[in-house]
């Protein structure tokens, strides 16, 4: 209620300040790079990678650089991988939801996903928000029957550079109960875990984001897919 509350008070500072957010952040291109193909030597291992711009790698030039390429760099030494990307920037999580729909089954034995801010701008509720991804990890989980799911928490974007007050705070508060209501939806499925995205952390490690204070840079990146790997390496 409080949240509701909030962003009706807030709406004509949110008009404004959208407003030039969208005129003054810089946009940046999805990186180069192969989406599909098979990369490494070891014990076979399928991977695909769902969702919206964090994963699709915007904040870098080529998908090396990107949560794709960290995750196969970390992996490739131990695993005959098979991967997959299906991202797109500006997908919320309906979008995202008919990706996997219009895809072919197939068996994956990891499913990783990253969405939940472009419902925040939309300024889906939590609540509303929770819900969708109970239909896309349904839908998850009956087109590729993944041994595991590994959800990327939705970022603080409060501490986004390019987002001004109150539009920063809002948009927190929002990110807050996203997280709060995906760690309990994870607890509740064996084969799902999920990555908090601690920017406080990689702020504390001298990290930056992105050119844009939108996304991932090549080091923020490299940390997820560290994370990534360890959770794979603990099932596989």
């Amino acid at each position: 209620m409080l949240l509701k509350i909030s962003t009706l008070a807030l709406i004509p500072s949110l008009i404004i300040q959208g407003n030039a957010v969208k005129k003054n952040t810089l946009r940046l291109p999805e990186p180069e790079g192969n989406r599909q193909g098979s990369v490494g030597n070891g014990k076979p291992l399928s991977i695909l990678i769902v969702g919206d711009s964090a994963a699709a790698g915007v904040g870098v030039e080529i998908q090396d650089d990107a949560l794709l390429g960290a995750v196969l760099n970390q992996l490739q030494d131990g695993y005959e991988i098979s991967y997959q990307l299906e991202a797109t920037t500006g997908h919320s999580s309906g979008q995202v939801i008919k990706t996997v729909k219009n895809m072919p089954a197939q068996h994956f034995n990891v499913v990783i996903t990253s969405v939940g801010v472009n419902d925040i701008t939309k300024l889906t509720s939590p609540k509303g928000w929770i819900k969708k991804q109970q239909q896309l990890y349904a839908e998850i989980n009956q087109k590729f029957t993944p041994e595991l799911i590994i959800a990327a928490g939705v970022p603080p974007m409060n501490l986004f550079p390019a987002l001004p007050n109150p539009l920063a705070w809002l948009f927190g508060q929002y990110a807050k109960g996203m997280n709060k209501n995906l760690a309990k939806f994870v607890q509740q499925h064996a084969n799902m875990q999920w990555i908090e995205y601690d920017l406080q952390r990689f702020r504390a490690l001298n990290l930056e984001m992105a050119k844009d204070g939108f996304h991932p840079s090549k080091e923020i990146y490299t940390l997820w897919g560290e994370q990534v790997a360890d959770k794979i390496r603990q099932m596989f």
